[in-house]
């Protein structure tokens, strides 16, 4: 496609201004051949100055995977086999509607054989997405006319939770974990799986006190112990509608999944197995329990794209799937809305027959607008109605807990912004205390 310029423009004004001159002496023929045959050579030099479409290749450098909310640089570059001096190129990419747009036009210069742009974009929204089409305008030597092409360039960009916390417990030292900031410290008590052994100290049992090695070394020598390694921690995470309520700038389904991937990637670096459940009204995904730190890929891959769906979870879909599939028992940790425990109709008894065979940790999102309500002043009737319903909500969610922890079930309602650390901790205190 051929555009016309604003130089052309003003060009054929002042020709017609001149025009209208030659009219006015009586010259009206010769200064409208003149005028239009000048811009016609102009053009035809303008459009033989730029390359073909063919002679053209067109080339979009973009990574496969990113973190949500982290800005990431697209390479857009056009080759020639000729050289080409004096053109300009504007690109319109092809970029995903939930991305963040170029904040300007994304120009070049040509130079030589080459012209190369870049832009900085990022992904607000989890999920796969494809960049197609790449629209370019080249504007001739002369900037008479622009050529505009659109090139097909398929490119597919996925947009993975944020897994900031995830490479932190990867990159910490064994027993020193950080996460959000905050050191956990792995809690050192005996377990069943025999470790190593060191020098005895004061206060150690003298049971576990190795007279072989104590004999050979002429020093007394202690075993040491730690909990078995090679159990199996299931993740389950509800994509129902509520999961899709936004806390603190992002989804309670988003928050959900930076927390299992982060408990994931600690109970993997423990030496335990790692599976993952996810459901809504049906099972949307399942990931068998694995070993080993490429297990997160797997696991990260079956999740990064999960989306809420605008239907109520069905627990008793989820809990009987994977009392299916998973005989041996497991620590189950349970990541949805505190309110779907408490108004799920029969889900109490089929958390008490999963409890007796796994052992479970419910983890539920607190809403700190509801919590705020409840420290609000009352200086009106309708502050004080607000602020009594907040205290109802606010009491029914520690009622509930305290009943599901009277029968056994781990319950913990947290703020999103402490989800990660109390998932790691709790998992790390059953661990060491050897529950599963």
């Amino acid at each position: 496609m051929l555009i016309p310029t604003t130089r052309l423009a003003a060009l054929a004004g002042a020709g017609a201004a001149l025009i209208g001159a030659g009219y006015a002496v009586g010259l009206g023929a010769a200064a409208f051949l003149l005028v239009n045959g000048l811009l016609l050579v102009l053009s035809i030099i303008d459009l033989s100055l730029m390359p073909r479409r063919k002679s053209l290749k067109f080339t979009r450098e973009i990574p496969e995977k990113a973190d949500i909310h982290s800005p990431f640089e697209v390479n857009l570059k056009v080759e020639s086999a000729q050289r080409h001096m004096a053109l300009k190129l504007e690109f319109n990419d092809d970029v995903p509607q939930s991305f963040l747009a170029p904040e300007r036009k994304v120009t070049a210069l040509w130079r030589g054989r080459t012209a190369e742009a870049r832009y900085t974009t990022l992904g607000k929204e989890r999920g796969r997405y494809r960049f197609r089409l790449l629209r370019v305008r080249m504007r001739g030597t002369l900037g008479l006319w622009m050529k505009q092409t659109a090139v097909e360039l398929e490119h597919n960009v996925h947009i993975y939770p944020d897994l900031s916390g995830v490479r932190g417990i990867l990159s910490s030292a064994q027993n020193h974990l950080t996460l959000e900031g905050k050191r956990i410290y792995r809690k050192e008590r005996s377990g069943s799986e025999f470790h190593a052994i060191r020098d005895y100290v004061p206060d150690d049992d003298l049971r576990m006190v190795n007279w072989r090695a104590s004999a050979r070394s002429r020093n007394l020598m202690t075993n040491v112990y730690r909990p078995e390694r090679g159990k199996s921690v299931i993740l389950m995470i509800d994509c129902g509608r509520m999961m899709g309520v936004e806390l603190d700038g992002r989804t309670k389904l988003d928050a959900s999944l930076e927390a299992a991937l982060s408990l994931a990637a600690v109970a993997l670096r423990q030496g335990d197995k790692v599976g993952l459940l996810a459901f809504s009204a049906h099972i949307k995904a399942y990931v068998p329990p694995g070993a080993g730190v490429a297990h997160l890929s797997a696991l990260t891959e079956a999740a990064f794209d999960l989306q809420s769906d605008f239907v109520e979870a069905s627990y008793n879909t989820a809990l009987q799937y994977f009392m299916k599939v998973q005989k041996k028992r497991s620590f189950v940790v349970l990541f949805s809305d505190l309110d779907n425990y408490m108004y799920e109709e029969g889900l109490r008894p089929l958390l008490k027959r999963a409890n007796r065979q796994h052992h479970l940790l419910l983890l539920g999102l607190r809403d700190e607008v509801l919590h705020k309500w409840t420290l609000s002043d009352t200086k009106t009737r309708q502050d004080a109605f607000v602020k009594s319903i907040a205290h109802k909500l606010t009491l029914d969610r520690r009622d509930y807990a305290a009943m599901m922890e009277a029968e056994g079930i781990d319950v913990v309602d947290v703020p999103v912004g402490e989800l990660a650390w109390t998932a790691v901790n709790r998992y790390l205190v059953v661990k060491a205390d050897d529950l599963v």
